[in-house]
């Protein structure tokens, strides 16, 4: 995972003493964010700063009722223990949004990633519109707001489209019917607090990184499918974004020429073979069989002999994944969403073809092919992680 070091004695030649103490405290601030309490000794070793400047940090942030101090449980050795710096939650928080194409799940999130409370509701067509969505965002985190008596700083939204990252501009969700919404301009309008709009896959990519099964990797790739499906990435331990944020839309590589018709003009997508509806194809179910539904059967098929129905699905799945693994060289792939419902076995399967078949894992030595422990949080615990990139700077 990448670190926020410190800044302390000669680390930054230059530096003016107001910059140093901000960083440093910024600095601090994240590390207990992301990887929860420890002793002022542990940030000391850990952020590269020494004891003086961390009791400085660590007694500003306390006076400001960021962080609170307790005696460790457990002491080792002898003399004075290392006092225990714990981050308190509702210091700061953030409101986390995720739109899917039938439901909207939001949560008010405190520092350390605690959820504080959280509400969802299901989408129809008539309530899917822009205009209906931001209306109940706003009417649900006032009521939130008001139930936790606290109050969000700023928040983030995930949304399953092709969004600008400058402006949170949603040039194209397509599942859901959007086309040129200026989102994340009139959500903030509304909520009076900094709102930024991504990709929902490229927070997938940033909830795996910070909160999940990729914490240790700089290099990933997060490939989910819902009705369409969508990538992020981090290269290099930051999140790899592209011309104004337009990145990830590897549903669109084409993997069959001259295959099933996609609504993005060309034909045989990889999200026509391995997407929600292809899945459904797969087991046998209606294109649009509820969620519950797919997940149950796929279940199901945990316990039945090989050979099984999504024996095609698999290959199609490992044939795109094969071109996404040559082109990005990532150390880990993340399976999110419905392809983290998939059985252990087609996993396996799916993860033996891409190291037979990819030049990239073979020459590394096998690229790390795991799925998603955040189950559909992922998208929401993405949107508070980014919510808070800013908000950590300014407590």
């Amino acid at each position: 995972m990448s670190r926020a070091w410190g800044v302390d004695g000669g680390q930054s030649a230059g530096a003016r003493p107001d910059e140093a103490r901000r960083h440093n405290r910024a600095a601090l601030l994240r590390r207990l964010h992301v990887d929860g309490p420890c002793t002022r000794a542990t940030l000391a070793t850990e952020l590269g700063l020494n004891r003086s400047t961390i009791k400085a940090v660590v007694d500003g942030l306390a006076d400001a009722g960021v962080v609170t101090e307790a005696v460790p449980a457990q002491r080792t050795g002898a003399g004075r223990p290392s006092l225990m710096v714990l981050p308190e939650p509702e210091a700061a928080v953030v409101l986390a949004v995720d739109v899917w194409v039938e439901q909207v799940a939001m949560a008010m999130v405190g520092i350390g990633g605690q959820v504080l409370g959280r509400h969802s509701w299901n989408l129809h067509h008539r309530t899917r519109t822009p205009g209906e969505v931001i209306t109940h965002v706003a009417e649900s985190a006032q009521l939130l707001a008001d139930e936790l008596a606290v109050t969000a700083q700023g928040a983030a939204v995930s949304v399953p489209g092709v969004v600008r990252r400058d402006d949170g501009f949603v040039h194209e969700a397509p599942n859901l019917g959007w086309r040129d919404i200026a989102l994340g301009a009139r959500l903030g309008s509304v909520l009076k607090i900094p709102v930024q709009v991504a990709n929902d896959a490229e927070l997938g990519a940033l909830a795996e990184h910070v909160r999940g099964v990729a914490r240790a990797s700089t290099d990933l790739v997060y490939v989910s499918a819902d009705r369409g499906v969508g990538g992020g990435v981090i290269s290099e331990g930051r999140p790899l974004r592209g011309a104004r944020g337009y990145v990830g839309e590897l549903g669109h590589l084409v993997v069959r020429p001259g295959g099933r018709p996609c609504y993005c003009g060309s034909r045989g997508c990889w999200e026509t073979e391995v997407g929600e509806a292809a899945l459904c194809r797969a087991l046998g179910l209606p294109e649009d069989a509820k969620r519950g539904v797919v997940v149950s059967e796929l279940r199901s098929l945990a316990t039945r002999p090989a050979p099984g129905p999504l024996d095609e699905f698999a290959e199609w799945l490992a044939v795109g994944l094969v071109t996404v693994v040559n082109m990005m060289a990532p150390e880990l792939v993340v399976l999110g969403d419905l392809f983290a419902a998939l059985p252990t076995g087609v996993v396996d399967h799916v993860r033996g073809l891409v190291q037979e078949r990819s030049l990239v894992s073979r020459a590394t030595g096998g690229v790390r092919i795991e799925t998603s422990p955040l189950g559909r949080d992922a998208k929401l615990v993405g949107a508070a992680e980014l919510a808070f990139e800013p908000v950590l700077v300014a407590v």
